[in-house]
């Protein structure tokens, strides 16, 4: 007896990865990677997240993470500032020029979002957003979202 390839963690994997390339796709070459643009939304979304925090959250290594911000900061889309409590941490916040690469995102994530609930009506559409909510809480209930 095999293991279902469509069993939840397998649908949830492929429906990850094609969800990944397909934003790759559609923000176009020589913008952003799908990580840097993830770095991005969740410094937006929690302003002077530490460095390591942030790792973790991306489930990525410090060093990877510490080349992300690398090139983040050269595109001047975020600054690293030293955390007065301990100085050896570095809290993370965005540049005042981030907010139009945000809003690209945004409108990216959107057309997807919009193409992957096609066929789907409202209630069905509300109802799976719902349903991957209360299983990543399920899963994850300290994280932060």
């Amino acid at each position: 007896m095999g293991i279902d390839k469509d069993s939840l963690g397998f649908l949830v994997a492929d429906v990850s990865r094609l969800l990944r390339n397909t934003f790759q796709r559609r923000l176009g070459a020589g913008n952003l990677t799908f990580l840097q643009a993830r770095a991005l939304v969740y410094i937006s979304r929690h302003e002077g997240v530490r460095q390591n925090q942030l790792a973790e959250l991306l489930e990525i290594q410090p060093i990877t993470l510490v080349h992300i911000i690398d090139q983040l900061e050269a595109r001047k889309l975020v600054k690293r500032t030293t955390d007065a409590r301990d100085r050896r941490a570095k809290l993370l916040f965005l540049a005042p020029t981030a907010q139009s690469v945000l809003d690209s995102i945004e409108a990216v994530v959107e057309s997807i979002r919009d193409d992957a609930m096609s066929g789907l009506d409202n209630i069905e559409a509300a109802q799976t957003i719902a349903a991957l909510h209360r299983i990543r809480a399920n899963l994850n209930p300290e994280a932060l979202a």
